[in-house]
């Protein structure tokens, strides 16, 4: 399969599918919830409450730390992670108005 041209498509479009990769794997669907579930800054306690290896929390971590949906902050040797509460927002409101397309279509089948 070839590259995906991202300049083809709209910036909206181009940041739906980050959004919706951020989302392709229960890993980081589970950080997420647990980090609304607690609501505070997680400091190194994922391993044990997800159930991976450290290494791979930490991929994780990296991956919505990269599309903005945590952020995170260096207290000593370890970094705590917490919902970027701006980003979360932003991008409920743009799925949402993706998510909506259906109220505005006829049924064409």
């Amino acid at each position: 399969m070839g590259l995906v041209k991202t300049e083809k498509f709209s910036d909206s479009q181009n940041q739906i599918a980050l959004f919706a990769k951020a989302f392709g794997h229960p890993a980081r669907v589970a950080i997420i919830q647990h980090l609304f579930k607690i609501n505070a800054c997680v400091c190194g306690d994922l391993v044990e409450e997800i159930g991976l290896a450290q290494p791979t929390i930490s991929q994780h971590l990296k991956e919505l730390k990269n599309l903005g949906l945590i952020q995170g902050t260096i207290e000593g040797t370890s970094v705590c992670y917490c919902i970027n509460t701006e980003n979360w927002s932003a991008m409920k409101t743009l799925l949402a108005s993706f998510l909506d397309n259906d109220l505005n279509s006829n049924s064409c089948c």
